[in-house]
């Protein structure tokens, strides 16, 4: 098992300790990847400021919540799925659409679904798409800013996901009853 220290705002380097102040200010605590990242002040920087720019993207709470536990699904991240549960639940998002994205069953929705196939399109494939899946994307109301978008997602949860994996980070105790692993998905 691998693991990386979680910084707090005692231990972490002087340049991260601003951006921790602001995860704690933002979260009400300091979440456990943000106190991993901090022993890099610029990754922790990044993250940051891409969650920030995923968020005022063009996507609406459902969409969003789609895109990142796609992705998190996909990467099997055991701390990222969990947060995003609880994010998506704070966002008052269905919670038929986290468990099907958490199970990785089909959405009812057939925009959303459209945008989990195509997100799925674009990490597995690590961008390689063909214009056949961006006609099937487009016939559903999205244009090639959300293409751009999802892109943007991907980078953002690629930093975390990855993180997370090597780390072995531990899930914050207000997620911890979301806990979820890839072996227990029921398909």
């Amino acid at each position: 098992m691998t693991t990386l220290k979680i910084h707090n705002l005692e231990t972490t380097p002087e340049d991260s300790k601003q951006l921790l102040e602001k995860s704690q200010k933002a979260y009400g605590m300091i979440p456990a990847l943000h106190g991993v990242l901090a022993g890099a002040p610029k990754i922790l920087e990044a993250y940051q400021t891409l969650h920030q720019l995923f968020t005022e993207t063009s996507f609406n709470e459902e969409e969003l919540t789609v895109v990142w536990q796609t992705i998190n699904v996909e990467h099997a991240c055991h701390y990222c799925v969990p947060a995003h549960t609880g994010i998506a639940k704070g966002m008052k998002v269905d919670d038929a659409i986290t468990e099907a994205l958490r199970n990785e069953t089909a959405l009812e929705n057939p925009k959303l679904e459209a945008l989990r196939t195509m997100t799925l399109t674009i990490v597995r494939n690590r961008g390689h798409v063909t214009q056949e899946d961006l006609d099937t994307f487009y016939k559903v109301g999205y244009s090639e800013t959300q293409v751009l978008e999802i892109i943007l997602g991907v980078s953002q949860k690629t930093i975390s996901n990855y993180v997370n994996h090597i780390a072995n980070t531990p899930v914050d105790a207000p997620f911890e009853k979301f806990a979820w692993s890839k072996e227990n998905v029921v398909s």
